[in-house]
């Protein structure tokens, strides 16, 4: 078994397809449309930043999800950089396996249903506060309709499902527009590919679900803060999106990133059925991943490019602004000697 880590542990719903069923719910008030308005049509992307030390450079792009559905990227000067660079560093992933083959997988998949659901039976009305299940039902009813199996999902499930709805109501897409054209661009061009990963094999599978299932899991304040996120960042998603498709840097360096994935990912990594079985300081081992993977290019190669994503690029303490402080030149795309190399 071999996945992200978010997929694997909080994004159990997608491994196993819903089986929604309809069932009424009186009461529920309306929530009003948000009019999508987001760009479309052949767009640019962003510009690149450029990382570089006595001579060699990495070049890097950033990644954001979602973007605007219908725009199509050019994305020729990009593919031209990473054709003549000597290695492509994709984006850093936990790769998550077992000791168990095809068919010892396929055993697991009762404990994986198990484990999405509330513990003896609850109900998302059960496990949240009032106040908050108040706050859910609207949204519920405006991006997913009457849908009963969502109420039996533990939180952080039933808030995943309710965003991935409400961004594709958006005219935004969380599918992957930016890597496959990059690392196709790579291997068209027989350029070494890097993939920072931080590998975790758990022995037990099935007896780590069991405890997961027997267990609440704190993820009320994920919950509730998706809620907020989805409520009112959606405009802020949109302008994002468009800040990328169209380069706009000075706006992808100032709108807000924050969002509901801090807390989402510590109300799983905190269980202690998770954090006896390597997943502690998760973060910050993926984080020295990419870092070590970086500066080996930069050691070695001429050129090198990466995939990042943007948020660790432009937020203080991100993964770029690590390499600034251990004495690296960092350029942003729009600074003077960032865009006269990408030219050469």
């Amino acid at each position: 078994m071999r996945s992200h880590f978010l997929t694997s542990l909080v994004g159990l719903s997608l491994i196993l397809p819903a089986l929604a069923q309809s069932t009424s719910e009186p009461g529920v008030a309306e929530v009003p449309t948000l009019e999508a308005v987001v760009v479309s049509g052949v767009q640019p992307g962003p510009g690149l930043w450029r990382v570089s030390k006595d001579g060699h450079v990495l070049w890097i792009l950033g990644t954001l999800s979602p973007l605007p559905r219908r725009i199509s990227w050019r994305s020729d000067k990009v593919e031209a950089i990473v054709g003549r660079s000597q290695e492509l560093i994709e984006s850093p992933n936990v790769a998550v396996s077992t000791n168990l083959g095809f068919f010892g997988q396929m055993m697991l998949l009762p404990s994986l249903l198990a484990a999405r659901k509330n513990p003896d039976r609850q109900t998302l009305k059960d496990m949240v506060p009032a106040d908050a299940y108040a706050h859910w039902l609207p949204l519920k009813q405006k991006y997913l309709g009457h849908d009963a199996q969502v109420e039996k999902r533990r939180p952080i499930l039933a808030a995943r499902e309710l965003y991935e709805k409400a961004v594709k109501r958006s005219g935004l897409d969380s599918g992957a527009l930016i890597s496959p054209i990059v690392t196709k661009a790579a291997k068209r061009n027989k350029v070494t590919i890097t993939q920072p990963t931080v590998k975790i094999v758990i022995e037990n599978p099935k007896a780590m679900l069991k405890e997961i299932a027997a267990t609440a899991l704190d993820d009320v304040d994920c919950f509730n803060r998706t809620l907020a996120h989805i409520e009112a960042d959606i405009e802020t998603m949109k302008a994002r999106g468009n800040a990328w498709a169209t380069g706009d840097i000075e706006a992808l360096q100032s709108l807000s990133y924050t969002d509901q994935t801090a807390s989402c990912i510590a109300a799983v990594l905190d269980n202690a059925a998770i954090q006896k079985r390597g997943f502690a300081d998760l973060p910050q081992r993926v984080a020295a991943a990419w870092t070590s993977a970086a500066e080996a290019a930069l050691a070695k190669n001429t050129e090198s490019f990466s995939l990042l994503p943007m948020q660790e690029i432009v937020k203080p303490g991100g993964f770029v602004d690590a390499l600034r402080g251990k004495g690296y030149q960092v350029d942003a795309p729009d600074t003077e000697g960032a865009t006269a190399h990408m030219t050469h």
